[in-house]
């Protein structure tokens, strides 16, 4: 595969160029549509209208919204003037965000109304109160020394922040030869992404990303689905996470296939979307294809689809072939990776067997290196046995932002990229995720760290301690269960560490299961087994059917 060394933004101009006129984003629940020239001419005003804000190359500006059109403008906008996009989990709340404002030094933030039972902007006027007597977003907040602006997307804006119409109308004082400087004093290799993946520190660590990272790894995704520009992917996964900002926008940006975006995801959507739009590609972890199978209405619609990817979490080989009978999708493929991989590592190919695409995640991707080697020893071991998970190669993190020790821990000195998952190869090259050597929860495709959970509950004035693992899951691979030990003579319900938890973390960190125990097995040493409180699980709630699930 031929390496692009380009920006986002000249990879943006090149398509604008060659395929002016074809369709690059649709909305099936929204009135927009952009042709590549007209959605390149619309980010070149959202980016003067950033620059006029005084946004610099290598500041940081935060998004905390939707798939929602100004998302796609933003994240195209900062990458045409060299500002960090530093994406934010929608299903964030206060807790979290408050952190990662602080932690990533954002300059600026991109807000929605809110989403689910969450509203962005009440969270936001509770953290930056300063907001009641701003103009134009531009605040000086207490807590966040440098955030600068905030810029609503939406209708009627809330009090003091800035309106993202209003943001285009600043950049028209900008002029055009000003704008060209900026962009020929880029570099393909500066960091232009930064993406927040949970800690075993209990804290999320961001992990930086470049032009070239993402630029590369989402065109050889593309060719592993053999994507041109006749192509249209239906998009219902997040754009905050890799999955959906690499696998695909940057994968049907370097092949000028349409996107087909859905705000967020609902089986419904994508049901209507794939038959309307008659998309030829799908992307969603196992849990949103579940969900769309399982619908009552699904053998109402027609499909034309053809490729697509699962990814995410493990995938259920029985879903898997579910897909290519049910769905036509007989070149459905899946990847493997990790963020700080920007994301894949390997996947599998249309030209691949049906076997191999439905019981491994492939091979390696072009210009990436792999092996599996022993977790105590660091030893290469041979095809069939089972170890860690290694990369190396264009497309590995810069590094997590000010965390060196993380970074160094993550990467070793030969550059090799220690993912703690569990693997075998076979002779062929096709690899098995077979586990994980990090406790790692992932349910329905997101990533959660049972430490940052933990730290949470420790807060509770009830709560003496508390372990957190994952219970297998039929419908999102994994649940979080928390095993609690109370302070004597406390009570407390289930109901009531669940909401604990929802109150102030994201939904999908509360635990389905909550159990008060007594005491934790541990080793001699004294030393947790969580191994064994997740076997108490499955037998305490019957989930030995799940936990006999087969996956890739």
């Amino acid at each position: 595969m031929k390496e692009i060394n380009k920006t986002v933004g000249a990879v943006l101009k090149d398509m604008a160029r060659i395929h002016p006129d074809h369709i690059a984003i649709t909305y099936t629940k929204l009135p927009y549509k952009r042709t590549w020239a007209g959605f390149d001419e619309e980010t070149d005003k959202v980016a003067k209208g950033l620059m006029a804000l005084g946004l610099k190359k290598g500041d940081h500006l935060a998004i905390w919204a939707t798939n929602v059109p100004e998302w796609l403008q933003t994240l195209f906008a900062t990458a045409k003037i060299g500002v960090v996009l530093v994406t934010v989990n929608t299903n964030y709340k206060i807790f979290e965000l408050e952190y990662l404002l602080r932690q990533s030094d954002a300059k600026a933030l991109v807000v929605i109304d809110g989403f689910k039972d969450s509203s962005y902007t009440d969270i936001i006027a509770r953290l930056c109160p300063e907001l009641k007597d701003a103009t134009d977003g531009k605040v000086a907040a207490k807590r966040f020394p440098l955030l600068e602006r905030i810029i609503y997307a939406g209708e009627n804006t809330p009090q003091g922040m800035l309106n993202f119409a209003r943001l285009v109308e600043l950049g028209e004082q900008i002029s055009d030869e000003d704008f060209r400087k900026v962009q020929d004093g880029l570099d393909c290799h500066e960091i232009i992404n930064m993406q927040y993946t949970s800690g075993t520190t209990g804290f999320p660590k961001g992990v930086m990303l470049t032009h070239f990272n993402i630029l590369n790894n989402g065109k050889a995704v593309g060719e592993c689905m053999k994507f041109t520009h006749e192509d249209k992917l239906c998009l219902a996964v997040p754009l905050f996470h890799c999955f959906g900002l690499v696998l695909g926008v940057m994968a049907c940006l370097t092949h000028a296939t349409t996107m087909v975006v859905l705000p967020y995801f609902r089986p419904q959507d994508v049901l209507e979307a794939c038959q309307n739009e008659k998309c030829t590609a799908l992307h969603g972890v196992p849990t949103m294809f579940i969900a769309v199978l399982e619908h009552p209405e699904f053998k109402n619609y027609t499909f034309n689809l053809r490729t697509g990817i699962m990814a995410g979490s493990p995938c259920p080989i029985a879903v898997m072939k579910q897909v290519v009978n049910d769905m036509g999708a007989t070149e459905i493929t899946i990847a493997y990776g990790q963020t700080e991989a920007s994301p894949v590592c390997t996947q599998t190919t249309v030209d691949d067997s049906i076997r191999h695409r439905v019981e491994t995640v492939g091979r390696v991707l072009p210009g990436i290196e792999a092996k599996i080697v022993d977790p105590a020893t660091g030893k290469e071991l041979a095809p069939g046995q089972t170890g860690e998970f290694c990369a190396r190669g264009y497309n590995i993190m810069k590094g997590y932002y000010k965390m060196p020790e993380a970074t160094e821990e993550a990467i070793d000195e030969e550059g090799w990229l220690h993912t703690g998952d569990l693997a075998t190869v076979d002779k062929e090259g096709y690899y098995k995720i077979v586990g994980r050597i990090k406790d790692m929860i992932i349910r329905g495709g997101e990533n959660i760290y049972p430490k940052e959970i933990e730290e949470f509950l420790y807060t509770h004035p009830d709560i003496t301690d508390v372990q957190v693992v994952g219970l297998p899951s039929k419908e999102y691979g994994e649940e979080v269960a928390a095993f609690i030990i109370l302070k004597e003579g406390k009570k407390l319900s289930e109901e009531e560490v669940q909401e604990f938890v929802k109150a102030n973390m994201a939904r999908h960190k509360v635990p389905k299961y909550v159990r008060f125990v007594s005491s934790y097995p541990t080793t001699a040493s004294g030393k947790i087994q969580k191994y064994k409180l997740r076997e108490q699980g499955i037998e305490t709630y019957n989930l030995q059917e799940d936990a006999g699930i087969e996956t890739a």
